[in-house]
């Protein structure tokens, strides 16, 4: 016999008629019935609600009784309340003998509800004893198990749900979660069960809430703070299929939420996900790939390697150490470095890959932990969609059915923590990677159809490919890669591979400054992937997919959900990218973060009670007096000009030119002035002979400029042709200024520029201090840069602005080769520039400046710095 109905949509007739159904029910009987009376107050006027029934002897009966197919048994009154030990007369002397004539020698199934009487042990011992079938975990040998044994006793405690005929159940063994009336006290509940079973509405029936304060339960004297990564979702998939994801839909609704969360390059599992915990790009913590090669050690990493789990390829500090270091508690689930003792530590708790739902599981049982020994942050990761679209590519019914899957699962998530009464005091990040593009061998190039001679170099496929010598470490630095670029470079019309030193990569992809990036690499078109020859292609063939490529690719970005106490409510903010979670997960457990590549600040108008205020830098080196070298100079063309005044200089040239204030130089020891002309302003360096900068405004009217970069007291200097190659100044200069600039500005409504050159010859993203470069003259610059300033509100010119700013910005590599300009077609200047667009905070580290210091909202500026602004 066994105790609950099975729900069988699909049942035969006969199947259903071998149960015998039962219930008891209180029937109300009495006599002295005085019918209705009036009962009403004096003055109040007479309606139908004032007639009441009055009866003077009320009784009632209890009865019980069972029935089948077959037949009824016999009516059986209960004089007392239904105790175990009633029920188990009852099921001796009238269910037995009944079931014997209504089924004679047949087995049958009995039916009953979880009533206390019906589910106490000495009810179930009296019931099984009598049984002609079992339940318990011998039935199966003994095969004496009732036909329905497996579906009521087997697959319950398979199940991570509660359903109605589960609550209150009896503790089943090696249950996965419990739906039994102690689970609560145990803390072992399905997520589901207080909404089940005591009727609770659930967290997703819920209306939005705005959580000022954290709402937490006894025992809990701080926010948890749970940081959950749901690998290669793509951000377009809300976008495609939200109606179908109602958990994560109700997350974004009533949380902060962005249009996307741009990834670290190349966008990859491991760095990535290294790069949300540390705050540091790939190049700065020293997962580059998931396949890279050191050869200061000469040895390489995969992620199906041992080495994998060596320390040495884990730089930076991770959340959960920083955490550790504050003396927090942190658990973490299968995350990149998480297994790793980085700096000779694990975290507190660390479990490796288990199904989703005991992930989840694990998590609340960490949450039950008593204060003190509980954590305060966790780390929870699941490995979908990204499976699903690497084997079936991203638009497949298999990624759908993923996201519904985890969708499912961080539905349990909060239904749980409703339960446990956390979901108005735990802070939520729910993020991912990167996105997922779909794979075709018709988008694939091989290295090995532009060489006669393969035999010497790897190429690291994918998207983001590199190149290096076969022999190594011998010819590690030895290597020609300058003369593999130039054969690889400029060979066929609309080439979708762009073969670069790494050095000249977009500044914006920071993807240099590690021994572990190969000098040679191979930037990829959208869609694009690069390998040796195709046999060595990982993804092409079949519905499959792939990710790696450009972080400002649609189809490469993440998402980014937070929820709770301590983040804004019904709030969608602009993009940003993931170098800049580590802060906000810093500020989130009050703790200090360790130095990153983040701006701290800058994610302020998501958190409802920021810990850090950022302020403007302060400046090192203040500008002197610019003072000529003779007393009268004479201009070589036999113009003469009057000097500004000190009151043309403040009501012409400033409001005009420099709108948001004096770039501040934050360089140690840098001897420069500042030189006011009535068409632009600069700040001149006498350590490297040229300007610092240069700032100028145009109208939305202007039609054609000549580059305005003056290069120093020299009056014999051609200007910026005197430290610019001629190739960059007729490829890329002077057609920017004259077309593209000028365009700019006629779209948006006049525009501020301030333009100057950039030293990094050292390619790690930071300025180079430069003195003279040669005895005769002013040293290479390796970059220039441009910022161009316009009011949000482009109905305003840039200096009518009082409200939000708008900007673009730009690092142009100055090389002295075309290979990066050898195009044919007219549009080539504008993918170019486009192409190393950049974020104004990358031009001030490049640069050693500090822009828009006479703007008042410091935490306005660091937005504005920190977005990367795409085409």
């Amino acid at each position: 016999m066994s105790e609950v109905l099975p729900e069988k949509k699909n049942w035969t007739v006969a199947q259903w008629s071998n149960i015998l159904f039962s219930d008891e029910s209180k029937f109300c009987i009495s006599f002295g019935n005085q019918g209705p009376r009036v009962w009403r107050k004096g003055g109040e006027a007479h309606s139908p609600s004032c007639l009441k029934s009055s009866v003077k002897f009320p009784q009632s009966v209890m009865i019980w009784d069972a029935m089948s197919s077959a037949g009824v048994d016999p009516l059986c009154f209960l004089k007392t309340k239904d105790t175990a030990p009633i029920y188990q007369e009852i099921l001796e002397h009238f269910m037995l003998p009944s079931a014997d004539q209504l089924f004679e020698d047949d087995d049958f199934i009995f039916q009953q509800d979880l009533a206390p009487a019906h589910t106490a042990k000495s009810t179930k011992s009296c019931r099984d004893s009598n049984a002609v079938c079992h339940c318990d975990t011998g039935c199966v040998n003994e095969g004496t198990c009732c036909l329905d044994y497996k579906e009521v006793c087997v697959e319950p405690s398979q199940r991570w749900m509660c359903s109605k005929f589960r609550c209150g159940e009896e503790r089943l063994l090696n249950s996965l979660c419990s739906c039994s009336e102690d689970c609560v006290k145990v803390g072992d509940c399905c997520s589901n069960y207080k909404s089940i079973c005591e009727g609770e509405k659930p967290w997703i029936e819920e209306d939005c809430e705005d959580i000022r304060t954290p709402q937490c339960p006894a025992g809990f004297s701080k926010p948890p703070l749970l940081l959950v990564s749901l690998d290669g979702f793509r951000a377009g998939y809300m976008n495609t299929y939200s109606s179908l994801l109602p958990v994560i839909s109700k997350l974004r609704k009533c949380g902060t939420s962005t249009p996307y969360m741009r990834p670290a390059y190349p966008t990859k599992t491991f760095p990535n996900h290294y790069t949300i915990v540390t705050g540091l790009y790939p190049e700065s913590h020293g997962i580059v790939d998931n396949k890279m090669y050191d050869v200061t050690r000469n040895a390489s990493f995969s992620l199906k390697a041992v080495e994998k789990f060596n320390p040495a390829w884990y730089q930076g500090e991770p959340v959960w150490l920083t955490a550790m270091k504050n003396k927090l508690k942190t658990a973490t689930f299968f995350w990149p470095g998480s297994d790793v003792k980085v700096n000779g530590k694990y975290p507190d708790f660390w479990v490796k890959n288990i199904p989703f739902e005991k992930r989840v599981a694990k998590i609340f049982e960490w949450l039950h932990l008593p204060e003190g020994e509980r954590p305060d942050f966790y780390t929870l990761y699941f490995e979908e969609p990204d499976t699903a679209g690497h084997r079936y590519g991203p638009m497949s019914s298999q990624v759908i059915e993923a996201l519904l899957n985890v969708d499912r699962v961080i539905g349990l998530l909060m239904e749980g923590l409703k339960q446990r009464q956390l979901h108005k005091c735990v802070n939520l990040v729910l993020v991912s990677d990167h996105g997922m593009e779909e794979a075709s061998c018709k988008k694939a190039v091989y290295v090995s159809e532009y060489l006669d001679n393969i035999d010497d170099i790897t190429v690291i496929q994918g998207p983001a490919a590199r190149v290096r010598p076969r022999r190594l470490p011998d010819e590690f630095f030895s290597f020609d890669y300058e003369g593999l670029m130039k054969n690889l470079s400029c060979r066929k019309p609309d080439q979708p591979m762009r073969p670069y030193l790494k050095e000249h990569l977009p500044k914006r992809l920071h993807f240099a400054n590690n021994i572990r990036i190969e000098r040679a690499h191979l930037y990829m078109q959208p869609g694009w992937q690069a390998a040796l020859k195709p046999s060595e292609i990982k993804y092409c063939r079949g519905s499959t997919g792939f990710h790696g490529s450009d972080n400002i690719f649609k189809n490469m970005q993440a998402i980014f959900v937070g929820y709770g106490p301590g983040i804004n409510s019904k709030m969608t903010v602009p993009p940003f990218e993931n170098i800049e979670l580590y802060n906000l997960l810093c500020d989130l457990l009050g703790i200090p973060p360790a130095p990153n590549n983040g701006t701290h600040g800058s994610l302020n108008h998501l958190l409802k009670n920021p810990p850090h205020q950022p302020v403007y830098p302060a400046e090192r080196s203040a500008p002197s007096k610019c003072t000529p070298f003779s007393s009268s100079l004479r201009d070589p063309l036999g113009c003469t000009c009057d000097s500004l005044t000190e009151a043309e200089v403040n009501t012409n040239v400033k409001p005009v030119h420099l709108p948001y204030g004096i770039p501040r130089v934050l360089q140690e020891q840098s001897n420069h002035c500042i030189l006011y002309h009535s068409a632009y302003v600069s700040g001149y360096s006498r350590n490297i002979l040229m300007p610092l900068w240069v700032s100028y405004s145009l109208n939305a009217t202007v039609r054609l400029l000549n580059s305005k970069f003056v290069s120093s007291h020299d009056t014999n200097s051609q200007g910026s042709l005197l430290f610019m190659s001629n190739v960059f100044v007729t490829d890329i200069w002077n057609r920017f200024h004259n077309v593209l600039l000028v365009k700019y500005s006629q779209e948006l409504n006049g525009v501020n520029v301030v333009s100057g050159p950039i030293f990094d010859n050292d390619f790690d993203g930071n300025y180079d201090f430069m003195n003279k470069g040669t005895p005769n003259g002013a040293p290479i610059p390796t970059h220039f840069f441009v910022i161009l300033t316009s009011c949000y509100n482009s109905s305003l010119h840039v200096r009518q602005c009082d409200g939000p700013l708008d900007a673009v910005s730009f690092v142009f590599p100055h090389r002295p080769d075309h290979l990066e300009t050898c195009h044919v077609y007219y549009s080539w200047l504008q993918d170019w520039v486009q192409l190393h667009v950049a974020r104004i905070r990358d031009i001030e580290l490049l640069t050693g400046l500090s822009f828009y210091h006479d703007r008042i909202s410091v935490a306005e500026m660091l937005q504005l710095k920190t977005t990367l602004k795409t085409f």
